[in-house]
């Protein structure tokens, strides 16, 4: 964006240093570099929250898609009930019933 040569540098440092003085110089130089500082620093906070709402925006999309994804499994494979699994009440056996199960008699 600002390409400056060396060449032109070093006339800004000239003229710097015949419109504001030796004497003065370091100070203006100090303010400067102060001000660069700080316009880094808010750069970079400005940076920082722009990548933060990309970041909060995929972070939404994906859990957009996780979702689809998730219900079309879930229409596909549909989950099974307790129930569903459990054998018919006739065959179960009594939970309170420790002893060993009772031999049929075999023709």
């Amino acid at each position: 964006m600002f390409d400056i040569a060396s060449g032109e540098l070093l006339l800004v440092a000239l003229v710097a240093l015949l419109v504001i003085g030796p004497k003065d110089l370091p100070r203006v130089l100090r303010h400067v570099g102060q001000w660069v500082g700080k316009a880094r620093r808010m750069a970079s906070h400005f940076r920082s929250g722009i990548d933060e709402m990309v970041r909060q925006s995929e972070l939404e999309e994906l859990e957009k898609k996780w979702a689809a994804e998730n219900e079309r499994i879930m229409r596909e494979h549909p989950p099974v009930r307790e129930y569903d699994s459990l054998p018919p009440p006739e065959v179960a056996a009594d939970p309170a019933d420790n002893s060993p199960p009772k031999a049929e008699p075999q023709p």
